[in-house]
């Protein structure tokens, strides 16, 4: 097993929290690609979200710094598929990769094949993270709507009676909402979270603060920032406006 895997896998944080550049110095190029397949065997047979991540930012960053560089003279410049092209665009990452490597069997590693596989993995790191939160949000029965509305009657959201009843002149009620600005003060991203959590909870706490704002000698004192209208009108449609834009 190789020292990539070993990393990922190491329960010791001196051993786990080592440094893709500090594990691949002196590695020539046959190591170091034999290495990026024992990871891509590793990633489809691991079962462990935090690993499985890990390895496919490693092989992000093999295809996109390591391997590039260390390509034998005379290389060829290489084609990227065009079937791989389009499972890109369509983002069926795991279909492009393979497409990608049968491409690299049969022609042999080149800059081109390397930059592809590049973002294929560092997107499909990125959607197997999204796949994990969209999962966790669905398992919640009052967010399900969120994910998926077949019919308007399936929306949990409802319009108050007194909103949907006309005045004298025919108009309706103006709803009015202002509400403070979110700042999270650590930083703490969504995609970083899960390696965090994992690997140092005590740096995993996230501190949010709601603030207003105001603009200093014009304003007697802070207001909502975040303003908001609503209105029913009197024809079939959804009308969405921005004020400030």
């Amino acid at each position: 097993m190789s020292r990539l895997v070993d990393t990922i896998r190491a329960t010791d944080a001196a051993i786990r929290n080592r440094s893709l550049e500090e594990l691949v110095v002196g590695m020539e190029f046959e190591a170091l690609l034999a290495a990026g397949a024992e990871l891509e065997v590793f990633r489809h047979k691991c079962e462990n979200l935090y690993e499985r991540v890990r390895a496919l930012f490693f092989l992000f960053a093999l295809c996109r710094f390591h391997l590039p560089q260390r390509l034998p003279p005379g290389a060829n410049a290489g084609l990227i598929p065009f079937e791989g092209y389009e499972h890109l665009l369509q983002r069926r990452f795991e279909e492009a990769i393979e497409c990608f490597l049968v491409a690299q069997r049969q022609a042999g590693p080149s800059d081109a094949l390397f930059s592809a596989l590049a973002t294929a993995y560092h997107r499909l790191a990125f959607q197997t993270l999204a796949d994990q939160v969209r999962r966790s949000v669905r398992s919640v029965q009052g967010n399900q709507w969120m994910f998926r509305v077949g019919h308007s009657l399936d929306h949990p959201l409802r319009i108050r009676k007194e909103l949907a009843t006309a005045s004298a002149d025919g108009s309706f009620p103006l709803l009015h909402e202002q509400t403070a600005v979110r700042m999270d003060l650590t930083h703490s991203a969504w995609s970083d979270i899960f390696f965090l959590g994992m690997d140092y909870p005590e740096g995993a706490r996230v501190v949010n603060v709601s603030i207003d704002l105001g603009v200093h000698g014009r304003d007697e004192k802070p207001r909502p920032p975040v303003e908001a209208f609503l209105r029913v009108i009197d024809e079939p449609v959804l009308r969405l406006t921005s004020i400030d834009l």
